[in-house]
């Protein structure tokens, strides 16, 4: 099988951003006047809900609060998400966050084979623009033929809104795709708009269950970084390419 086109997820897939993210709520929480502070493990729980409205909507419901507290807090997530924001914003623009080992040589690989690249995410168009840009340049939007943010559908991971959009604006089939996600909420999305599902889990996603994906592995590999034998030994090279994709493809299509 040929494959077209390879769709990423941001946060955690493409760059482990998830710290950024959890610094910049903490900034904002206090510069509100709030005592919240969401630790590491914390967080990784918090993830399990997509979207930052989202999470801080049920961080909110999580706490001992009556109801007339409840609904104040409530109505102050639009600006507790507007602050954070900004916050998580600069610490992008100041190069602190890195792409994953192997996502750049990836990327190169996919141009240079003809294959298109898409992004499906729940996180926002600017969060994209400045991860993108920050670590591939100026011209990184240009990679991508379709980028899918958060805001353009109603239903964030793990639905399947995004991946159908994206297939859509790509005018593919989602056999002739591979997502590439991190979480259990990105795989669950991306199986049911019908994609093979690559999965690479972070600090924050590797303790979750990944049953569904079709293949699992620690990351994609680097010269720098090379994937162990044991796990090389699942896809025939140490560090995963197109070539490497589009084998695990053709044995998906032989054994359904």
């Amino acid at each position: 099988m040929r494959l077209k086109a390879l769709l990423f997820d941001v946060d955690g897939t493409l760059a482990d951003t998830e710290e950024a993210h959890r610094r910049a709520f903490n900034e904002a929480f206090r510069e509100h006047g709030l005592d919240w502070n969401w630790t590491k493990p914390q967080y990784a729980q918090l993830l399990r809900t997509t979207g930052g409205k989202e999470r801080i909507a049920a961080y909110i419901n999580s706490l001992p609060l009556q109801p007339a507290q409840r609904s104040a807090a409530m109505e102050r997530i639009g600006a507790l998400h507007k602050a954070k924001t900004a916050k998580y914003m600069r610490i992008i623009n100041a190069g602190e966050v890195p792409l994953r080992e192997g996502v750049e040589r990836l990327l190169d690989e996919a141009k240079a084979a003809g294959v298109v690249l898409g992004i499906a995410t729940t996180t926002t168009f600017d969060n994209i623009q400045a991860l993108l840009q920050t670590t591939l340049g100026p011209d990184a939007l240009a990679r991508f033929a379709v980028i899918g943010a958060g805001d353009q559908v109603p239903c964030k991971k793990p639905a399947p809104d995004i991946y159908k959009y994206v297939l859509h604006r790509l005018g593919l089939r989602p056999q002739d795709c591979v997502a590439i996600e991190d979480s259990t909420n990105g795989a669950a999305s991306a199986k049911a708009a019908g994609l093979f599902t690559i999965v690479t889990p972070c600090y924050w996603t590797e303790g979750e269950d990944f049953a569904a994906a079709d293949l699992v592995l620690p990351g994609l590999g680097s010269d720098e970084r090379p994937l162990t034998d044991r796990v090389a030994g699942l896809i025939g090279n140490d560090k995963l390419g197109i070539e490497e994709i589009e084998a695990q493809l053709k044995a998906a299509e032989r054994s359904a």
